[in-house]
């Protein structure tokens, strides 16, 4: 999904993935494809398991 120190976001409202290179383009923190500003960090897909004593 993401490689090296990339971050991915993705977009509220349309669900558009943008890297954090992408990003680093614009002057603006936006989607790239619907313009809407709220982002969100993909979680990575692997969940951690923590054994609790």
């Amino acid at each position: 999904m993401s490689s090296g120190g990339e971050i991915i976001y993705e977009c509220v409202r349309c669900s558009h993935r943008v890297s954090s290179e992408e990003l680093r383009l614009y002057d603006d923190v936006r989607c790239t494809r619907c313009g809407y500003k709220v982002l969100k960090k993909t979680r990575p897909p692997i969940v951690k398991r923590v054994k609790a004593e």
